[in-house]
């Protein structure tokens, strides 16, 4: 598969379209002013504990309260609490986290009220951003994801990837963690560390480690609320959690995040440092490279497939529905039953795009078209999982029920991805009416007579659709043109405009400048 990542930079944003086979699957928006992203660190304040939701709701500077739930705590929050009051209190200093004795860890069917009391101040990380309404939703059970590895204080337990299947190198990883990871923290070695050697790993664990301790070493300075910690910016993560061997370019508008990019795939993979390119062409990136186009057929509500398929895409507060429709794709030569599964079984494909794009979360309902044959709905549901397993993101897919309808759960950790497709009408301005075509022509007399009259403007060009250019000019000495001419002794030049609506006219000056 072949992999390229687009980065648009500009003032307020910066945009970045992964591709799969030249087929955009991925967009984000990375805000330059949010201060409330996943992985960020804070130092917050307990406000209010909820005994009867088991949670509480913590202060991390958000105009809404951040909501910690007890299963969010994490086992080690004793641990954490402890060190944190001792590096509030500046009495850490000598004594470093591999040398700290934790505290019990705490139970599953616990209380919040025994772990946490009002006022207190803790380190949290943001597990959620803020979506709609609601706060950011944070946990205190820290993690810090690096190329290979993820680093978690105060736990002393090694995961690995499900995704390495191999038993020997599943041995050989936790081996070599074993002898590499300092006291009293835990890891998780992750897919990309198959088959990698023991000194990429330790450089790794030692800049998660550094990363940490810088946490710690600030909280004697500051108090709640205060964010301690920056996780990278989108292009980072993006590069480092994508760069594999199917990554073939990165493209960049922007020069310094253009280097920034270059020093970090330098870091983590030296033999790709060449990938990255810096665009300098004057049309802009998205345009140049068609990813535009492919943002305004793939947003709203209806997407259609080069097939003749199309889906139907609506969102509620509880759930999002995508239906699909054979459209015009329908073989004679077929049964019914084959048809409909060739149609579902395309638009599976495109469901699985759509999701990763518009990053969909929550419940999702997909309409396919109806199958009596179980091995087909099989098929269907195979298909569907395998165009999932792409997906980062945490998912659950259900067969097909007997509706022919398929259930999806899809964590969402931010807010969901949209693309204005439709454009504001330049005639009605967004009203839906629009004057009487009865009047058009007096309506630009009326302004031709103002802009020579009292303007005093001494050669005027009209631009109109097509249509209305053939009725102005029609019978040359008898035209409407000519009368013009007659009455106000100054040749209006008419210039028909093929986008132009019906009833959408303009004039422009000498100097070929819009006179609004």
């Amino acid at each position: 598969m072949n992999k390229e990542l687009f980065i648009d930079s500009n003032v307020s944003e910066v945009n970045i379209a992964l591709l799969e086979d030249k087929s955009l699957v991925e967009l984000h928006k990375d805000q330059t002013n949010n201060n409330f992203s996943v992985g960020d660190v804070f130092l917050g304040k307990v406000k209010k504990i909820m005994p009867g939701l088991n949670a509480a709701f913590v202060d991390v500077g958000h105009e809404k309260d951040a909501f910690l739930h007890y299963l969010d705590l994490g086992p080690q929050v004793r641990s954490l609490n402890k060190y944190t009051k001792l590096a509030l209190q500046d009495k850490a200093q000598h004594l470093t986290v591999d040398k700290f004795k934790p505290e019990k860890d705490i139970e599953k069917t616990g209380k919040i009220t025994q772990v946490l009391t009002s006022g207190q101040q803790i380190i949290t990380q943001i597990a959620k951003e803020p979506i709609s309404t609601k706060g950011p939703r944070i946990t205190t059970e820290i993690s810090f994801p690096g190329r290979f590895i993820v680093l978690l204080p105060f736990s002393n337990k090694i995961s690995i990837s499900q995704k390495i299947k191999s038993k020997d190198e599943r041995s050989r990883l936790k081996r070599l963690i074993l002898s590499i990871k300092p006291n009293n923290y835990g890891v998780i070695i992750r897919t990309v560390a198959e088959n990698k050697k023991v000194a990429e790993l330790d450089t790794d664990l030692r800049n998660l480690v550094e990363k940490w301790e810088r946490v710690l070493k600030k909280l004697p300075h500051i108090k709640a609320p205060q964010k301690v910690l920056s996780e990278l910016d989108r292009t980072s993560v993006m590069l480092r959690d994508n760069l594999n061997e199917s990554f073939n370019s990165v493209y960049i508008n922007d020069p310094v995040l253009y280097e920034e990019a270059k020093s970090l795939i330098g870091q983590i993979s030296p033999e790709k440092k060449d990938i990255v390119k810096k665009y300098k062409g004057k049309v802009p990136i998205f345009e140049y490279f068609g990813i535009e186009r492919q943002l305004r057929s793939s947003f709203g509500k209806t997407v259609t497939i080069k097939s003749g398929v199309y889906l139907i895409i609506e969102h509620t507060e509880a759930l999002h529905v995508i239906d699909i429709n054979s459209g015009h794709r329908v073989n004679k030569e077929n049964s019914q039953e084959q048809n409909a599964l060739t149609v579902n079984l395309e638009s599976a494909v495109e469901v699985a795009r759509q999701l990763r794009l518009r990053d969909m979360g929550g419940i999702i309902v997909v309409d396919f078209i109806d199958m009596r044959e179980a091995k087909n709905r099989k098929s269907l549901y195979q298909k569907l999982k395998e165009e999932m397993a792409k997906d980062r993101a945490k998912h659950t897919i259900l067969p097909p029920s007997k509706f022919g309808l398929v259930q999806i759960t899809r964590q969402r950790v931010r807010p969901e991805m949209m693309v204005p497709v439709l454009e504001q009408c330049p005639v009605c301005k967004g009203t839906g009416k629009v004057k009487s075509s009865m009047i058009l022509i007096d309506d630009i007399e009326n302004n031709l007579d103002y802009l020579i009259q009292d303007q005093n403007e001494k050669k005027l060009t009209l631009s109109v659709h097509p249509f209305v250019e053939s009725y102005l000019k029609k019978g040359n000495i008898s035209s409407i043109q000519m009368k013009w001419y007659m009455r106000y002794k100054k040749w209006i030049k008419i210039k028909q405009v093929k986008n132009f609506h019906l009833l959408q006219y303009q004039f422009v000056n000498k100097n070929g400048e819009e006179i609004t």
